[in-house]
């Protein structure tokens, strides 16, 4: 199977222009040496998203990112630095830290070597009767951070190229957005039986709405944006915002100096390898999606309003309009995406894009290209 997967004959369809192409065939969803091959060349050689600066507001902050190339966590240091480590003790790897919190030191809960924030080893229990053993020579494995209008990233890679170059013209498109004025307001999280791609793959088309989302969204339309760097996207066309359910009422006032493009709908993004950015005219949110398994992923959903929103009085009451929205609409796409899996095990041929599917074709053409990449 990994040999016709990693085969560039086997794309031939794939590469042809959008109304002549094929899809990807079943098994780039169900080979565990496809998706071994994915965590090398996607998630191991490309940034990440992790969170929001204001996430890690104080010293000591963390939070842990368990993705498929291993764990990660970033934390805010006594510096006020944010700072990434591989979340594995440098005595025996156990994981340091679990989810998000708030912490004075970083301890090991096996054997309580600790470390400062800065990944300094301060502490080592036991080892004054080791031989040449320096504290010194074993800080904690730093990773490169970086992060665009308050969206923080991390690479596995020890000299990885700026963000922004990786972004391209994502950076000039959204600027009117302003997302470094944008607030943190709270996440979701789901855990979803499907492949990761299908997932990120639904989330890139308005294909499917008027089926999955009759009665919650109803049928949208999209059109190509023009992409350079790392990512794709369509803007979905809504005078008000798409970001509450169909005839909801539209709590929030826009965003303050919107462009004209940017108040005709919302923006549906994926920067690669697996981070969809949506852009609507009164708020941004973000589905990460973390792959556990070749058939298991981890859904992250996280939302930011301007400043000026999130202090009205009744913010917290009008804006579970949207967090309603997320709950039921994620919890739809969640369901025909693990349909979806159980139906790529049957050996088939593969199908045909519509027309419609433009930023999947986008998106899966760039998954092959770093696939099949020389090492």
């Amino acid at each position: 199977m990994i040999e016709d997967l990693l085969d560039g004959a086997t794309y031939d369809k794939l590469r042809k222009p959008l109304r002549e192409a094929s899809t990807l065939p079943p098994g780039c969803y169900t080979d565990q040496a496809f998706y071994e091959r994915e965590v090398d060349r996607l998630f191991r050689r490309h940034w990440q998203f992790v969170c929001r600066a204001e996430q890690l507001a104080q010293a000591g902050d963390f939070r842990c990112h368990d993705g498929p190339a291993g764990p990660v966590m970033l934390v805010r240091g006594d510096d006020g630095r944010i700072r990434a480590f591989a979340n594995s003790c440098r005595h025996r790897g156990a994981r340091l830290l679990s989810g998000a919190g708030r912490c004075k030191r970083i301890v090991c809960p096996y054997h309580r070597w600790c470390y400062r924030l800065d990944g300094r080893l301060v502490g080592a229990p036991g080892m004054t009767g080791v031989d040449d053993f320096d504290r010194v020579e074993y800080p904690l494995v730093e990773l490169p951070v970086d992060s665009w209008a308050g969206f923080v990233f991390f690479h596995w890679q020890s000299d990885p190229p700026p963000l922004t170059q990786a972004l391209g013209n994502f950076v000039d498109r959204f600027a009117s957005h302003g997302c470094d004025r944008l607030q943190f307001v709270g996440e979701l999280e789901f855990e979803i039986e499907s492949n990761w791609k299908l997932l990120a793959e639904n989330a890139l088309e308005a294909y499917h709405t008027g089926a999955v989302h009759r009665d919650t969204l109803g049928q949208q339309t999209a059109s190509a944006l023009a992409t350079r760097g790392d990512w794709t996207g369509l803007l979905v066309e809504d005078e008000q915002s798409v970001a509450t359910l169909q005839g909801a009422d539209k709590p929030f006032a826009h965003i303050e100096g919107l462009d004209s493009e940017a108040l005709r709908g919302a923006f549906f993004t994926l920067v690669y390898p697996s981070t969809q950015f949506v852009f609507a005219q009164d708020c941004a949110w973000w589905l990460a999606f973390e792959p556990r398994a070749v058939d298991h992923t981890r859904l992250v959903i996280g939302a930011c309003f301007p400043q000026s929103t999130v202090t009205l009085p009744d913010f917290a009451e009008r804006v579970e309009l949207y967090f309603e929205r997320w709950r039921i609409a994620t919890a739809e796409d969640n369901a025909i995406c693990e349909q979806q899996q159980l139906g790529q095990r049957v050996e088939r041929a593969a199908g045909r894009f519509a027309a419609s599917e433009f930023a999947v074709h986008a998106f899966d053409n760039w998954v092959v290209d770093q696939v099949l990449a020389q090492a």
